[in-house]
């Protein structure tokens, strides 16, 4: 009788321990616990703890509630501005309420996960270039909108929404290159333009004071000379003042003036007839009024003679 009694509280044990194991559940403090009596879902969230279930006729579904971090493979699309682009994105979400994550979708993850996807291609269609490049917070916040919309009736709330990289195109990396380089080469016009501009103002201020003393400007110079002195170089400088040219060129004579041309001398009265210094100086011109004129080459030209009257006719008038 005592065997017997032993026997079966031994098989009641076993059985209670079997039971307590398949009706045991523990539910760890981020997740929640959904039971389902023959399929149906009871209103009772179980929370975090030890809990227990009706062996065979209850099964416990465990939701997790922390914030997923889910990537999105990187889409590609044109923009509004036409250009070709490939962008990647991650979003951050979590489960507000289980039961509409367990019974209004059938896996909320694969669901948020192609959400993401579609609006990812949708606002590179909406977007230009520009805005994915500088106004990422501006899409981001539009991004998040569009997928969190849906993904509030699956009981999942939307945390944040990153884009993560824009990939170009090599030609369009070379032009953005380009605009730059020439912006910056603009820019350092423009900053050269203007250091000279403010250079060339303090220069004339300088200008102005040295002018007032000249000592001034042989001090400069000294500074200048030990400047280039201390570079321990082969140039040889060698200071000449301005002030010594000016000196010189105030203390040269002026020019010589040309010399007076010489009237020829007045010819005597009718009376007298010419003298004899106007007989010879006739005689020399009728020399060189019969005279050939010698051509390019240095010869003669050919049958060429300076228009004047032959030398005796000339005498004879003079004579008369």
């Amino acid at each position: 009788m005592v065997e017997e009694l032993l026997t079966a509280a031994i098989a009641t044990g076993v059985g209670v321990a079997v039971y307590m194991g398949a009706a045991a559940r523990v539910v760890k403090q981020y997740e929640r616990g959904l039971v389902f009596r023959f399929g149906r879902l009871r209103e009772e969230v179980r929370g975090p703890g030890f809990t227990t279930i009706v062996p065979l006729v209850e099964r416990l579904r465990k939701v997790n509630m922390q914030i997923v971090t889910l990537p999105v493979p990187a889409q590609e699309g044109i923009t509004r501005d036409n250009v070709t682009v490939r962008v990647d994105a991650v979003v951050y979400f979590k489960v507000v309420d289980p039961a509409s994550a367990i019974v209004a979708v059938e896996d909320y993850r694969f669901a948020v996960s192609q959400m993401a996807q579609t609006s990812l291609r949708s606002i590179i269609g909406k977007s230009d270039l520009d805005d994915l490049l500088s106004n990422r917070e501006m899409l981001n916040q539009g991004l998040e909108l569009m997928i969190d919309s849906p993904a509030v009736g699956w009981g999942v709330q939307i945390d944040r929404v990153e884009i993560k990289d824009v990939s170009l195109p090599e030609t369009m990396k070379r032009s953005m290159a380009r605009q730059a380089e020439a912006d910056r080469e603009r820019r350092a016009r423009v900053i050269n333009a203007d250091a000279e501009l403010q250079a060339s103002h303090k220069l004339a201020e300088a200008a102005e004071v040295m002018s007032e003393q000249p000592a001034a400007l042989q001090l400069r110079l000294l500074h200048t000379i030990v400047a280039v002195a201390a570079e321990k170089n082969s140039t040889l400088v060698l200071p000449f003042p301005v002030e010594l040219l000016r000196f010189l060129e105030r203390s040269a004579p002026p020019p010589a003036a040309a010399p007076a041309r010489v009237e020829p001398a007045s010819a005597g009265p009718a009376s007298e007839g010419p003298g004899p210094a106007e007989v010879a100086d006739a005689d020399a011109a009728d020399a060189l009024d019969g005279a050939p004129v010698p051509d390019a080459l240095g010869g003669p030209a050919d049958g060429l003679m300076l228009d004047a009257p032959p030398p005796e006719e000339e005498r004879e008038g003079l004579r008369e």
